[in-house]
């Protein structure tokens, strides 16, 4: 068996789409869990489309992903070049062309834009695709070469039969099978000299001996035009692995107006790298346990692209936001109060001590932006009803939560320190002298320093940031509340 080779091979055309870190990712666990070496490729020959920066892009997602190349533009391992621009300045795409043209496996197309658009279209895949009708493949070699020496625009096609079918084989589709008269005769080489994306594609796996091709399966439909090339070129062709679709909830194509679609937009929207990377390992993949939570090395000793399904896969934000918030649980606490610091100063302006305000959300947010809604009140306590104070469960009403904070008053006034610890034994001690139960006198306290109904600590870690002043004058601003 040679060595797995796998790459991933975008075009520089904008943020990385979700779908396309899909296949990055697959490819390199492909190649990892076999011990193979994972390839970066620029495909850039569709200059209309290339965007500044873009190249950027890729690298700073790939590097932030943990997605390690062993070969690619900035890491020559023998196939280079690796930028497809680059590799065309070797005449590579246009001398594999000419070597089809001789096999008669391709041939030059001279129509212009014309005669072209008297030509029937079909729709394939909601698209109107142009099915040329293979004119110019009765033009004689001398006519060929006269069109040639006089400069006459061309382009090179594939020539492929009207009759009979192509089959080639997907490790989760099985063998599939395409009538030959299905297919149109794609361009290989374009009227600029540029490849298409597809003939480049083909040449540059061959010729860099990539052995795993992983790709969406929006690709199938092209795959019997690759698995032509192969065998006009005599070729093995490589392991195919057509991905399934991902969906957004309504089951609908992942759009970039979801907001959902790009890796930056994410990361943006204040997920973790690793979660991400976790949560889309999980679309259309699963291991055998249906564990959910993997590092990427866990992923890399447990991924099997057997275990790929063909069935589309839902990109539930719900489900990621909760994956999300189990790795800000077991994120060390350092390494977290770095990153929520800007969203905690964002919302806190007093001299609070951010660090304990940190550690009370650590466990209660899914995302960082998520700390915005739970710690708003420390800033000031938000409008809020006497009503709040009745909770069924703790036995309180209005009534008994007056009385309980008016009692409590001086003896909290009278405390000097103000440390959770000191604050929650002398409530303590006012429950064991009332003989209630401890959410009777907690839940009115925390009422009245909060004006929320859920907060991300209780009542004595509040005080405790709060401060003694602070803490006091928010129970007095709820029993006017309650005395009114």
């Amino acid at each position: 068996m040679s060595k797995v080779r796998t790459r991933y091979a975008p075009s520089p055309t904008g943020k990385m789409h979700v779908g396309n870190l899909r296949s990055a990712l697959y490819e390199f666990l492909i190649a990892k869990h076999a011990g193979g070496d994972f390839m970066l490729r620029i495909e850039d020959t569709d200059q209309e489309r290339f965007v500044e920066g873009a190249t950027d892009i890729i690298y700073r997602t790939l590097d932030s992903a943990g997605l390690k190349h062993d070969e690619g533009p900035d890491k020559d391992g023998g196939f280079g070049p690796y930028v497809q621009s680059e590799r065309m300045k070797s005449g590579i795409y246009m001398e594999h062309a000419k070597m089809l043209v001789e096999r008669g496996e391709a041939y030059y197309c001279f129509c212009d834009k014309e005669r072209l658009d008297t030509l029937k279209t079909e729709v394939v895949e909601g698209k109107d695709i142009l099915m040329y009708d293979k004119h110019c493949l009765s033009l004689s070699k001398e006519e060929v070469e006269a069109n040639l020496a006089a400069g006459k625009p061309f382009v090179i096609r594939q020539n492929i039969p009207n009759e009979g079918t192509t089959t080639f084989h997907d490790e989760l589709y099985g063998d599939i099978s395409v009538e030959n008269a299905e297919l149109d005769d794609m361009i290989l080489i374009k009227s600029d000299g540029y490849p298409t994306y597809n003939f480049a594609n083909v040449v540059d796996d061959h010729t860099m001996n990539i052995t795993h091709v992983v790709r969406g399966n929006e690709y199938l439909s092209s795959a019997p035009k690759y698995q032509r090339l192969y065998d006009a070129f005599g070729w093995k062709s490589p392991v195919y692995i057509h991905l399934p679709l991902i969906t957004d909830e309504n089951h609908k194509k992942l759009s970039k107006r979801s907001g959902h679609a790009s890796f930056e937009d994410l990361i943006e929207q204040g997920f973790l790298t690793d979660a991400v990377v976790n949560y889309i390992a999980l679309l259309g993949w699963s291991p055998e346990d249906n564990r959910e939570i993997f590092t990427l090395e866990e992923l890399i000793q447990e991924f099997d692209y057997h275990r790929i399904s063909k069935s589309p896969a839902v990109f539930d934000i719900v489900k990621l936001k909760w994956m999300n918030g189990e790795y800000l649980k077991a994120m060390d606490f350092d390494e977290f109060y770095e990153m929520a610091e800007p969203y905690l100063k964002k919302n806190i302006t007093k001299d609070y001590d951010l660090r304990k305000i940190a550690a009370m959300v650590k466990t209660r947010i899914e995302i960082f932006p998520d700390i915005a809604e739970h710690i708003d009140f420390f800033e000031a306590v938000p409008e809020y009803d006497s009503s709040m104070y009745a909770h069924k469960k703790m036995k309180t009403t209005p009534e008994t939560s007056l009385e309980v904070l008016k009692e409590l008053l001086p003896v909290l006034e009278k405390q000097e320190d103000y440390s959770n610890d000191a604050l929650y034994e002398t409530l303590c001690q006012y429950v064991k002298d009332k003989g209630c139960k401890n959410g009777y006198v907690m839940w009115p306290v925390r009422t009245a320093v909060s004006g929320k109904q859920m907060t991300p600590g209780g009542a004595t870690e509040l005080m405790e940031v709060l401060g003694k002043e602070e803490s006091l004058s928010r129970i007095r601003e709820g029993i006017t509340k309650l005395e009114m």
